[in-house]
C-alpha cells in the first residue's frame, strides 16, 4: 500500500499578514458517533466504584493491618532498610487510596507518617510514640469510620498529628534547608 503524501500547507497572503492553515490528516479517519452510542467514561467509572464501594472498608482494613505489621517488624527488628521501606510503602498506599475509599482522614495521618519517614534525618532517633500514634490513629480511623462523631474526631486527630510531626521535623531539620522547604510546603493530599 503506497503511503500518500500529506496535503500541503495553505497560505493566504494579506496586505499586513499571512494566514497559514495546516492540513488535518485525521479528518479522514474521524467518524461521528450517534448520540445514543456516546460513551461516558466518567459515568462508567463512577458506576464501577459504586459497585466496589462495599469492599472499600475491607481494603482499608487490610492496608491498615499491613501498616501495623510493618511497624511491628520495626519494633521487633529495629529500623532496617527493608522494614523502613515497607512502613513507608504501607503508609504511602494508604495516603493514596484513603480518599477514594472514603477514609480521607486516614490519608491525612498516613501522609504525615510518610513525611516523618522521608524527612527525619535518623528514623531511629524519632520518638517512638510519634510513629506509634500515627499507626494507631490510622487503625482507629479505619475501624471507627462508621460510628457517629468520628469525622470530627478523625479530623482533629489527623490535624494534631500533622502539627506535632511538622514541629518535630522542623526542629530536627533546622540545619537542612532543603528539607525545611518540603516540610513547610502545603499538603498534596486532597482535604478530608
Amino acid at each position: 500500500m503506497a503511503k500518500q503524501n500529506p496535503p500541503a500547507l495553505q497560505i493566504e497572503t494579506f496586505a499586513d499578514h499571512h494566514v497559514i492553515t495546516q492540513p488535518n490528516p485525521l479528518r479522514k479517519v474521524l467518524r461521528r458517533a450517534a448520540e445514543k452510542d456516546l460513551d461516558d467514561p466518567v459515568a462508567r467509572a463512577e458506576k464501577a466504584l459504586a459497585a466496589l464501594s462495599g469492599e472499600f472498608k475491607n481494603w482499608m482494613a487490610v492496608e491498615s493491618k499491613r501498616l501495623a505489621a510493618a511497624y511491628a517488624a520495626i519494633l521487633k527488628n529495629g529500623f532496617t532498610d527493608r522494614a523502613c521501606q515497607e512502613l513507608f510503602r504501607a503508609a504511602h498506599d494508604i495516603k493514596g487510596d484513603a480518599a477514594t475509599f472514603g477514609f480521607p482522614f486516614a490519608g491525612d495521618a498516613a501522609e504525615s507518617l510518610c513525611r516523618i519517614i522521608e524527612h527525619a534525618p535518623n528514623l531511629g532517633a524519632v520518638p517512638p510514640q510519634l510513629i506509634e500514634h500515627h499507626v494507631d490513629a490510622i487503625e482507629a480511623i479505619v475501624e471507627e469510620r462508621t460510628r457517629l462523631n468520628t469525622v470530627t474526631t478523625a479530623s482533629e486527630l489527623s490535624r494534631k498529628l500533622r502539627g506535632v510531626a511538622d514541629e518535630y521535623l522542623m526542629q530536627v531539620n533546622r540545619d537542612r534547608p532543603e528539607h525545611l522547604e518540603a516540610i513547610l510546603a502545603p499538603s498534596l493530599v486532597p482535604a478530608g
